[in-house]
Order: C-alpha cells, then structure tokens, then sequence
C-alpha cells in the first residue's frame, strides 16, 4: 500500500536532506580544488538493487540524476556492514564512466537487512596513464588513461585493504591529493548511513522500504505527466564536435525523439561510428545508462522544476543505441574524453525537445567547457604541482523567458569557477586576466549568455598545461525562434606576440618559463528576433561591455552614440529604420547555425549522412572509424559541381575504399 501523500513528501523532504548533507560532507572535507572548489562530485542513497532515490540539488555535478548502480552492485557477491566498494573501470559494471571518476557505495543495513546503499563519485584530477590528468583526445584504448579497478572492497567489514589503496595510490601521479579526495568521499557515506539510520528511527523501517518505493513510482509519474502535454511526433536533431581526433573530421551526434503518449524513445541511430580517440561514450548498451539520460532530465527539470530528481524519471523513455558506435563502444576503446561528448549530446537532446515545445525551452547552450590543468614546479621549494584551475565555461542559450545566464549556464551550471587567489595560492601561475567575452552570446530577443576566457602566464620548464574538452572552435551554438547562434570559442599560446600559436582544440600543450596561455569558450544561442530586443537593454549590454557598439548596430539594429558622460544614448530615428531593414532581410526558421555549419552541411547532407550510417554498420566494429576517414577524404576530392547530397556519392566512395582492401572482405566475412 501507498504511503499517503503528506508522509511522502514529508519522506521525500528527509531523503533529500540525508543527500544533502553527504554532499556537504564531501564538500568541505576534499582535498583537491577540482572537488572543493569546481564541485565534480555527486553523493546519493540508493536502493538494495542500486537505483538511486535521493540526490543532491545544490552541491556537486548534476549530471547523475538516476544514476543505476545495479550491475556494479551484484559484481560484489556479499555485503556486511562496515563494507565499502570502489570502482573507476568504465568496462565493469558500466557505472563508472571514465577511469578519474572513482565511484564508491556503502551497504546500509538495519537489524540485519541490507536496505540501502550510500554512494557517491569524485572526479580525481589525476589517476596516471599516458599525459598529466590522465586525460586526451588523442589517446586510443583505455588502457593509456590510468589505472582501471574493476568492482572491489576497499573496506570488508570495517577492515582496509591496504593493499589495494596501495595499488591504487603508486600509480597516479600526486598520490597525497587522491587520498584526500578518497577520505572525503568514506566521510560523506558514513554521513548518508548515518542519515539513513535516522530516517528509519523516524518513520519506521516499513515506511522506508515503501517510501523508496513510493518516490521512484512518483518520479515516474510525474515524468508521465510531462511527456503526456508534449504533442505526439518524431523531432530530430543534430550537432557535431569540431573533429572526431586531433587534426581529424567532424563527430556527428544525432537524434530522433519519438514521443509517444506519456513515453518517449531517444533514438541515437546516425551517430558516428566508434572512434579510434577516448571520445567514445562507455554506456553498454544500456537503454536507460545515466550518460544518455542527462539532456532528458534537465529538459523534464525544465518543464517542471518541482519534479522529484531520482532514478524515477528514467523509466518511461529509453534510448536506441547501436552497438559499435560512439554512444556505446566495444572494448578497449578509449573513452576518457567522454565528458566533451556528453556535453554534446546534453545539446542535441534539448535541441530535439526544443523542436517539440519551442516557448518552453532555451536556445543551443554553448556545451563545451575547458577543463583547465596545471603540471608544473614550484620554484621556490622545487615540488611538482598537479592541479585544476578553472573549468572555462560558456553561457546558456537565450529563451522565451529571458537572456541566457552568462559565464556558467545550462548544461555546464554545475561547474563552479575558482577564485583567482585560490588558483594562485594552488599554483605557481600568474592569472593575467579573468571574465566574460564580450559578443560570445547569440543575439536575440532574448541573448545568449556570454563565456568566459582565462589568461595566466607560467615560470617553469616542462610545464604541461591540460585544456579537457576543447572543443566549438568550427561549429557554434545554435540560435532558435528567430534568435542568432553563439560565438565559437578560442585557444592561445602567446597570443598577439611573435611566438602566438593558435591552439585550436589541443588538449595537451607544453609550455616554456613565461609562456602565457589563454583560453575563451563560446557564448550560448539567442533565442527570438535581435531586433525584437528592448532597446535599453541592448544599451545597457553595451554600458556594461557585454556588446560592441558595432554588434549593438549589426545585430540588434539599435545605434548608439557615444557620449563620454554615461556611455552611449540610443539615435531613435537611425534605430528605427536600422530594424526595419534586419526585420525586412530576416530568414524564417526554427534553428539557426552558424556559417561554418551551414557550409559544412552543404556537403554533408541528411541523406548522405544517412548513408554513411548505413555501409559503416557492414563492417567491423575495428574497420568503421577508418573508413570513415577515407570517405570523408573521397568526398573532399569531389568537385563541388558533381555533389548530389542524395548518399550516391558516399555510397560510391565506400564501395571504391572497399575494393582497395581485400583484407577488409576478409575481416566481414569472418565477422
């Protein structure tokens, strides 16, 4: 029976609160500024089969909403009390989903009956492998991204296993750091026991084994209820990272959502085959894997923000993935940089859902957010410095309701920025200069928020600075409902001097003494027609340096006179007329792309994307990436004028590519 409606909430209200206070927990007791300051953690309570019932709303990452711990869990064959269990493996248990992320849960037991579990998750910023951080695009089996720990007991009934730490700690590169980070998470599940144990005081163990129930149906429902208002149909979308390896071709993510009553499928067919870089996304064909669910839940968040956040809300969508793609690679592809990718996809699921309920959600966020790493030496007591600096973020995308949040928006939220005194006092940098890019945002109606750029200068020989999940170089967030797409982003190495090297998307630099980098991410989509906006508040974008004079005009068709009192006044009358020609010139669409991308779909239309999606699937997993490549070299010796967009010409390119390997024939045979 149900637990009535009062209780429950009253129940849910505690869960909540227990989730909390892990995260607190973990929180104030880390270590390394990437867990203290930028909050890559999540903390929860889980069932006896693993789901998860409660999570944090305001501290650590938000992306595990529903995170399922059922296959790691029945990896350990029993559990006791004072047990708890580790895993940073991407291939075990399909939990952990890439080797920084080191994930632990602790039985919960009450007289004798394991009730529930305590989890949680930090993102070390360094576990070894093959560059500082462990992690790289150009890396190419997961073996190179640090030391893997498949499903184990890190404590058996109270007891450490010293070995294991041992392991654990010899291979990665400041060990100190990582034991740290691991007390805080031990401390924050022995809070969530603790917690839980309260709870049981509270209302019973009867009412918590029905109230856990009783909160993942609600969650379902309440997701029902949701799906049901939105209009029946198939909505697509698509976006692409810049390159799908260094110096490589674009990664296409695609999506066909299918709402269906109070259900919804999330149909990933027509993404890119499994890659030969750590792109690649470990999901194992699980239908329902965290990483394919997040965009889902931030737009179900979106269109209800009192909707209980747990595993719940997963249950009435799930995702078509093939197998051999890069949403669900084989074995031993690497996958560190999944989190470039998931950001991605984050985007195209709520561009999908935007093509659904447009008023209701935002424009394209600017999904991409530089996760800046620092190995270095301190000159002064000659001790080896490995450190995050500062996630650079970019904005969100603009909507119905209002301007995009500038610096940290939408999908990158989460990640929170670091003070410059706690970056100098971490490191021996210099930050020269630290904020938003002015005219990063999409124009609109309602802007896009804007990014963020960080430039600071090192002092030491064979400093190695990471940027994790450089990316939106080519192609730029989207502008929708008339609104006009964000900026695309930048990555320096002593820029505007004789030595400046453009960057690009590297994700590894190394740097001499006095080498100044600086990096700036894109601004999200705007969302409505620019010359829509209020007028004054295009002016006070531009008191406040957020918008050139010359965007002001192009843009938003507001001209503004400079006057040295207070900054610039509006000329009506040029105003005017200046709209009415941008209103006169203006494209109808629901969707708008930057050039870059328009151009690049010239060539690389639906259909023959479609087609390359249908003659990589013949061949073998080991084959796809490859021959990708060599198709989209074919197609790039096609003259413009014998182009037809209609899949002939990939389907020639692959049949040519096919002919000139017959060891390939052997490999399709055999498979």
């Amino acid at each position: 029976m149900r637990i009535d409606p009062v209780t429950l909430q009253i129940f849910a209200n505690h869960a909540q609160a227990a989730a909390d206070s892990t995260a607190f927990t973990l929180f104030r007791t880390a270590h390394s500024t990437f867990v203290k300051e930028t909050e890559d953690f999540t903390t929860g309570l889980a069932t006896p089969d693993g789901m998860t019932f409660a999570s944090p709303r305001d501290l650590g990452a938000t992306w595990f909403i529903g995170l399922d711990y059922a296959n790691a869990v029945k990896m350990i064959p029993d559990y006791r009390p004072g047990d708890i269990c580790i895993t940073n493996d991407p291939y075990s248990g399909y939990v952990c989903t890439h080797t920084p992320d080191l994930h632990m849960w602790k039985p919960i037991f009450w007289e004798g009956e394991l009730i529930a579990f305590t989890v949680s998750h930090i993102h070390n910023t360094d576990v070894g492998g093959a560059v500082p951080a462990s992690l790289s695009r150009q890396l190419t089996e997961v073996h190179q991204e640090g030391i893997r720990i498949p499903p184990a007991k890190l404590y058996e009934a109270g007891r450490l296993n010293q070995a294991l730490l041992d392991v654990m700690l010899t291979n990665v590169r400041m060990p100190e750091q990582n034991y740290g980070d691991l007390q805080a998470q031990i401390a924050a599940m022995n809070t969530g026991e603790r917690k839980v144990h309260d709870m049981v005081r509270k209302f019973g163990i009867d009412v918590f084994r029905q109230g856990v129930k009783d909160l993942l149906d609600l969650g379902e429902r309440q997701a029902r209820n949701l799906l049901s208002r939105i209009p029946d149909g198939d909505y697509f979308f698509a976006d692409y990272l810049d390159e799908d390896a260094p110096g490589g071709v674009p990664v296409r993510l695609a999506l066909n959502l299918k709402i269906r009553g109070d259900e919804a499928i999330l149909d990933f067919t027509g993404s890119d085959p499994q890659l030969q870089s750590s792109l690649n996304v470990p999901t194992g064909g699980a239908e329902r894997h965290i990483l394919l669910m997040v965009g889902y839940t931030y737009c179900m968040y979106s269109l209800d923000p009192s909707i209980l956040l747990n595993g719940g809300i997963t249950r009435p969508a799930r995702c078509v993935i093939p197998e051999g793609t890069i949403l669900n690679p084989k074995f031993p592809a690497a996958v560190g940089m999944r989190s470039m990718t998931c950001g991605r996809l984050q985007g195209v699921t709520i561009g999908a859902f935007q093509a659904a309920v447009p008023d209701l959600l935002p424009a394209g966020p600017a999904g991409s957010s530089a996760i800046m790493n620092v190995k270095t030496v301190d000159n002064r007591t000659g001790r080896t410095i490995m450190a995050s600096i500062d996630p650079i973020t970019g904005g969100a995308g603009g909507w119905s309701g209002g301007d995009g949040a500038d610096g940290s928006g939408a999908n990158s939220s989460f990640l929170k920025n670091t003070p410059v005194e706690i970056n100098e006092t971490e490191v021996p940098i210099k930050v020269l200069r630290y904020g938003l890019v002015p005219d990063s945002g999409g124009a609109g109606k309602h802007r896009g928020g804007l990014g963020t750029f960080l430039e600071f200068k090192l002092f030491t020989p064979n400093s190695v600075v990471t940027a994790r999940n450089r990316d939106r170089t080519r192609f730029a967030s989207w502008g929708s409902n008339g609104g006009m797409p964000g900026k695309t982003s930048g990555f320096w190495r002593n820029k505007d001097t004789a030595k400046e090297v453009d960057l690009g998307n590297t994700d590894v630099v190394a740097c001499d003494p006095g080498d100044v980098i600086l990096v700036a991410s894109c601004g999200g989509g705007g969302w409505g027609p620019p010359w829509e906006r209020d007028a004054h508040s295009v002016l006070f974008d531009v008191r406040q340096g957020k918008v050139s004079l010359e965007s002001a005009a192009d843009d938003y068709g507001v001209v503004i006179r400079p006057d040295p009192v207070d900054g610039g006044r509006i000329d009506d009358t040029a105003t005017a007329a200046r709209r009415t020609r941008l209103a006169a010139r203006a494209k109808p669409g629901q969707f708008a792309f930057n050039d870059q991308r328009v151009d690049y779909e010239r060539q690389w239309t639906d259909a023959n994307y479609a087609a390359l999606t249908e003659v990589l699937a013949t061949l073998p997993v080991h084959w796809r990436h490859y021959m990708k490549k060599r198709i989209f070299a074919a197609m790039d010796e096609l003259p413009a004028h014998q182009r037809r967009g209609d899949g002939s010409d990939v389907r020639r390119a692959f049949a040519l590519a096919v002919e000139e390997f017959p060891q390939l024939r052997q490999a399709r045979a055999a498979e």
